[in-house]
C-alpha cells in the first residue's frame, strides 16, 4: 500500500557516476541525496547530470518513508557528536559502521519545525536563486522559519519545496453513486448513510482541521473553546468512522469495507488508475496542504562544492524539470502554479486532482506549528473523540 509515509516501489542506491563518460574516469565533484522514494522521476537525474559541465558523481538513496529520513537526520547528529576516542566493542579491532551523510534530504513540511528546533538542518541560501521568484508566496513563506521552528517573514530560509499536494477524499462510486449523489466536499462526512463506512488518517490535525473547514474555520485555528459546536461536530464524525490509520486507511476502502476514505493526494492519486471503481475529489471548501523539501543536514562537512547543492536545488524549479515532476511523481510542482496556463502540459492543466482548481487552492492551507499549549488542547480534544 502506498502511504505518504511509505513509498514501497523499492530500496536501493543508483548512482549515476558513469553517465556519458568512462568507467575509469575522474571524478571531481560528488553530490549524495537521499530522498523518499517515488518524489523525482529517475530521467530528471540523468538529464541533471548532463547539464553539468564538470565531471560529478551524483548518489541517490531513496527512503521508504519520510520517518526515515527524520530518523537519518537524528542519527547523523548523533555520528557528528560522537567522541573520537575508540571505542569497546565485543569483537575486537571492529569499529561502528558510519552512515554516509548526504549533502540533501528530503523533508516534509510537518517535520520542519522539528529539525529545525533540534537543529537536525541548516538553513539555505536560496533567495539569490533564479527559482526562488518563481515560487508562490505561500510556498515562500512555508520554509521560513525563526530558530524555533516557527513561521517568520523574517526568518532563514530552512528549505527549498519541490513537489505538494493535498488532502482528499477517495470514495467507491459503485457504492455511493446509487444513493443518488457524490462527495463535493468534507460535509458528505456526516451523512447518515456512510455511517460506519469512513476510513481516517490517524492524524488530529487533520481530522480536527477538517472539521473546522466544514464550520468554515482554519485549520490552524487557535482558540477551539470559541466554537462550542466543535466537539459535537466531532463526536457524530467518530459514529461515521470504522477505520483509522495513516498507512493503510485505503486497503478498507480497496476491499469495500468502507466507502469513503481521507487521505493525501500522492497515496490517492496512485491507485486511481488500477482502480476504476474509486475516484477522488478535492473538497470545494478548501483543504489542507503538504510540502516535499529539499534540507540541508547539519551535520554535512564543509566543501567546497556547495554550490552544486544550489544547482540541483534551482535545476528542480526549472519549468521542464517541473513538469517532469509533476506528470511522473503524484505531486505538483509549486512553480507551476506562477506559469501561464498556456504553457502546461495538457496532462496537468486538466488534472483537477493534481492541479487544484484557483478557487479551492486560494481556500486551502498549510498546516502550520502550534504552541505546546494549543498542541494539548488539540490532543486532548482528539482523545474526547476517539473515547466517543
Amino acid at each position: 500500500m502506498l502511504t505518504r509515509r511509505s513509498f514501497l516501489l523499492g530500496a536501493g542506491t543508483l548512482t549515476l557516476s558513469a553517465l556519458n563518460s568512462g568507467c575509469n574516469a575522474t571524478t571531481t565533484d560528488s553530490l549524495r541525496v537521499s530522498l523518499l522514494q517515488g518524489s523525482i522521476p529517475p530521467q530528471l537525474i540523468q538529464q541533471f547530470r548532463q547539464k553539468l559541465t564538470k565531471q560529478t558523481q551524483i548518489s541517490i538513496i531513496p527512503e521508504a518513508q519520510l520517518q526515515d529520513v527524520l530518523d537519518l537526520l537524528q542519527k547523523w547528529q548523533k555520528q557528528a557528536n560522537q567522541p573520537t576516542q575508540t571505542q569497546r566493542w565485543s569483537i575486537p579491532f571492529i569499529s561502528p559502521q558510519k552512515s554516509p551523510v548526504a549533502d540533501l534530504v528530503t523533508l516534509g513540511d510537518a517535520w520542519l519545525e522539528t529539525a529545525i528546533r533540534e537543529k537536525l538542518i541548516e538553513p539555505l541560501s536560496l533567495k539569490q536563486l533564479s527559482g526562488w521568484k518563481n515560487l508562490p508566496p505561500s510556498w515562500q513563506e512555508i520554509v521560513q522559519r525563526d530558530a524555533t521552528g516557527k513561521l517568520s517573514l523574517t526568518g532563514q530560509v530552512w528549505g527549498a519545496p519541490y513537489r505538494w499536494g493535498t488532502t482528499m477524499i477517495a470514495y467507491r462510486q459503485d457504492k455511493i453513486k446509487s444513493m443518488g449523489w457524490e462527495p463535493k466536499d468534507w460535509s458528505d462526512l456526516w451523512r447518515p448513510e456512510l455511517k460506519n463506512r469512513i476510513s481516517l488518517i490517524d492524524q488530529p490535525r487533520e481530522i480536527i482541521g477538517l472539521t473546522l473547514k466544514k464550520l468554515g474555520y482554519s485549520y490552524n485555528t487557535t482558540d477551539l473553546a470559541a466554537i462550542p459546536q466543535l466537539s459535537s461536530e466531532l463526536n457524530d464524525l467518530q459514529q461515521q468512522v470504522k477505520f483509522y490509520s495513516s498507512e493503510h486507511y485505503l486497503q478498507p476502502l480497496l476491499l469495500g469495507d468502507t466507502w469513503l476514505a481521507v487521505g493525501w493526494s500522492s497515496d490517492i492519486l496512485s491507485i486511481l488508475s488500477r482502480n476504476p471503481s474509486i475516484k477522488a475529489v478535492v473538497p470545494q471548501s478548501g483543504t489542507s496542504l503538504w510540502a516535499d523539501l529539499w534540507v540541508k543536514p547539519a551535520s554535512v562537512m564543509n566543501r567546497d562544492d556547495l554550490s552544486l547543492i544550489d544547482q540541483w536545488i534551482d535545476f528542480c524549479w526549472l519549468p521542464q524539470a517541473a513538469s517532469l515532476i509533476s506528470l511522473f511523481t503524484k505531486g505538483l510542482s509549486p512553480v507551476l502554479l506562477t506559469q501561464q496556463n498556456e504553457k502546461l502540459p495538457k496532462e496537468i492543466k486538466q488534472n483537477s486532482l493534481l492541479f487544484v482548481k484557483p478557487e479551492i487552492l486560494e481556500k486551502s492551507e498549510f498546516i502550520l506549528p502550534l504552541s505546546a499549549k494549543n498542541q494539548q488542547i488539540y490532543l486532548d480534544l482528539w482523545k474526547q473523540m476517539r473515547q466517543s
